[in-house]
């Protein structure tokens, strides 16, 4: 058994951890700090997913971190570009060295006794166990189950004689050419998955229940590239980033305010794609723009593929699957020889790991949110969620500043310990995040909750988190604080964080 005591562990070196440790080195040189992923590579989300055409679903600008630009040219980037960042910006503040890898942690115990974490972590290649003590935990796996997604029971699948693939499960080396390939689903993957796999295999089917809204953007920033050939590239970086957040912003807004009008340009998009091949059908959701994720593809890339009779789709159940294929509700029968069911994810927190604060098992779905980052009873503990209604790295930014400038804050006060207090029973039954997406409606009792005033509350609201995270009063009357304590003595400690740290910049 290894032990290693440190001032901050972060959990994933995914798009969240790796940032997080970029800010300690930048804001918080003097910390001692580790990073601990289960996978073998360094990129989380990123490494795991395979399936074609992988991509993100937000414009780069804001989905890149504020302190790193963003210089492809793309606007939505394929996964293996997304990891190259990652590590790039791993390896220019000097953070890959700080990370462990294969090491899978399975429980995190708070011992208020000691002040302090203990991580139990199994190194699953070879089974040998591994123990981190760490003064403050930093939460930043994301949300999604690695070891499987969401992947429901298909009546009479024992039947089928081909085979049936979970987008996250998919095969680097799968051979679909020449195939009938059928996508269950409509959210983002599936989108994705259609146009990249159509003209290689015989042909591809979108099979959806129900619809969900799809709009269209360039695939290039033109404006960013030619503003390049005048300004420098972190100030056009900075200018597209901030261009990007107020237009996400305003399509949320507008979708809250006037969802019709949203609900019927989005559709006029479409049309405009799609020509005479259009059925509404197809394309009217039973529930207004941003109720759920609003899906987006790069110059119309799934449209066209329709269009051009290499893909199809079609909205209706499933009744059984056949030897030869899935027949639905309406009688209609589906030529398949792959299915893939792209018909979501599982949620959990921590990468699956159980939490116990002072010997007692503390269930995170039924603990409070604070300010979005921490949780209420959860002494020396901040999780990173990004938004739901935009770039996941927007909000995984500024909270990792927030955590900076509470570790800041406590030792030039010289505090030990904080933990957010509900003093004035704030806390609801209502989740965290607040779509009515299928995956998230899954695994309500697993999130945490919202309160129903104050800090307690999640925004899901750039232009509101950004002042009260980034300059907000830290000891606001919510957060109890203790004085430092006497801790034991490490059995060895790693070396500290060197301070080769970037200036901070004060970008959005």
């Amino acid at each position: 058994m290894q032990h290693e005591h440190l001032d901050v562990l972060i959990l994933g070196a995914g798009l969240s951890g790796v940032g997080a440790a970029c800010h300690l080195k930048r804001d918080c040189p003097g910390k001692r700090f580790a990073i601990v992923e289960r996978r073998t590579r360094i990129g989380g989300t990123w490494d795991l997913f395979r399936y074609p055409g992988i991509r993100s679903d937000s414009d780069m600008y804001t989905f890149g971190y504020n302190f790193k630009p963003w210089n492809g040219t793309k606007i939505l980037a394929d996964g293996p570009s997304i990891r190259n960042y990652i590590r790039e910006t791993a390896q220019e503040h000097n953070v890959e060295k700080d990370i462990h890898f294969g090491l899978k942690v399975e429980r995190v115990e708070w011992s208020s006794d000691d002040a302090c974490w203990t991580a139990h972590a199994v190194e699953e290649a070879t089974g040998e166990t591994h123990r981190f003590t760490a003064n403050f935990l930093f939460g930043c796996t994301g949300y999604y189950n690695y070891d499987q997604g969401h992947r429901p029971d298909f009546p009479g699948e024992s039947r089928f004689k081909g085979e049936i693939i979970h987008p996250q499960k998919w095969p680097e080396d799968k051979d679909y050419a020449g195939k009938n390939v059928v996508i269950i689903g409509s959210g983002a993957t599936a989108i994705t998955m259609v146009p990249a796999m159509a003209g290689t295999a015989k042909h591809v089917t979108m099979l959806q229940r129900s619809p969900t809204y799809i709009a269209s953007i360039p695939s290039e920033d033109k404006l960013s590239g030619t503003l390049r050939r005048f300004l420098p590239e972190k100030l056009v970086y900075h200018m597209g980033r901030a261009r990007n957040i107020a237009l996400q912003r305003a399509i949320f807004a507008a979708s809250r305010s006037r969802p019709g009008v949203v609900a019927r340009a989005l559709r006029m998009g479409v049309r405009r794609y799609m020509g005479d091949a259009f059925n509404p059908k197809d394309f009217t959701p039973s529930y207004n723009p941003w109720d759920e994720r609003l899906c987006v593809v790069p110059n119309g890339d799934l449209f066209k593929a329709l269009r051009g009779g290499d893909a199809s789709i079609v909205t209706d159940h499933i009744d059984t699957f056949t030897e030869n294929g899935i027949r639905l509700q309406s009688g209609k029968e589906i030529e398949a020889d792959i299915v893939v069911a792209a018909t979501g994810l599982d949620l959990q927190i921590l990468g699956g790991a159980e939490m116990v604060v002072d010997g007692r098992h503390q269930d995170p779905g039924q603990a409070l949110n604070y300010k979005g980052v921490m949780m209420e009873g959860v002494p020396n503990f901040a999780l990173v969620f990004g938004y739901t209604n935009a770039s996941w790295t927007l909000k995984a930014d500024i909270a990792s500043e927030y955590v900076c400038r509470l570790l800041n804050y406590m030792d030039e006060h010289q505090l030990g310990v904080v933990t957010p207090r509900d003093r004035e029973g704030c806390k609801t039954d209502k989740a965290f995040l607040d779509l009515q997406s299928g995956y998230i409606q899954r695994a309500v009792d697993r999130l945490p909750k919202q309160g129903s005033k104050g800090p307690w509350r999640v925004l899901q609201n750039y232009y509101l988190d950004l002042p009260r995270l980034r300059h907000g009063r830290i000891n606001d009357g919510v957060l109890e604080f203790t004085p430092v304590t006497a801790r034991k003595k490490p059995h060895s400690v790693p070396k500290a964080a060197n301070s080769e740290a970037p200036a901070r910049s004060a970008a959005p």
